[in-house]
């Protein structure tokens, strides 16, 4: 198996599987799935947050790890194990260790709008006074990336021969999060 492994990691063009171009299209879901099938994951470009969008978010994420330790931890609540706000160091620890990890991360998740049931299941993002424009760079960002993965999710879908938009109603309005990281 080893033998069969790239020795770097493909990198994709999100612009192909989007231009409207059949053979771009179809040659992004053959690279895409023959990656997933031999390493198991990709690099992936124009995602549709540009560098603007993305100094703003490494900014502001930047600004809030700055805060001192009693200003980050004001947004950290226990009852949420994790799932959303600020996690402090130490929490988290790798698998078959007892020592926690020397990070520290941010969950923001899930906003869902109108009245799907689900919305009573998400907690609401915790969103630091102290960075104003956090929220809406990570909200962008969340939203970005989410529709990316949406795109990858159709792309997958066609290359295992399904519908294109097979998996578009099992992922509306979806558990995931965006978590920026500091170590």
């Amino acid at each position: 198996m080893a033998d069969n492994l790239p020795d770097y990691i493909p990198s994709l063009d999100l612009a192909d599987f989007r231009s409207g171009d059949p053979a771009r299209k179809a040659q992004f879901v053959k690279e895409l799935g023959d990656a997933y099938q031999s390493i198991g994951f990709i690099a992936l470009k124009n995602h549709g947050l540009n560098a603007e969008e993305t100094k703003a978010l490494y900014a502001d994420v930047q600004e809030f790890f700055q805060l001192p330790d009693p200003a980050k931890q004001a947004y950290e609540v226990p009852e949420l194990a994790g799932q959303r706000g600020y996690i402090s160091k130490g929490k988290e620890h790798a698998k078959g260790r007892n020592t926690g990890d020397l990070k520290e991360f941010y969950h923001v998740g899930q906003e869902v709008a109108g009245e799907d049931p689900v919305k009573d299941q998400y907690p609401a993002n915790i969103w630091p006074q102290e960075v104003p424009r956090f929220a809406q760079s990570t909200m962008k960002a969340y939203r970005t990336l989410e529709s990316a993965g949406q795109d990858v999710l159709r792309a997958i879908a066609l290359y295992l021969e399904l519908p294109e938009n097979y998996f578009d109603d099992k992922v509306v309005n979806g558990n995931s999060i965006l978590r920026p990281i500091h170590y």
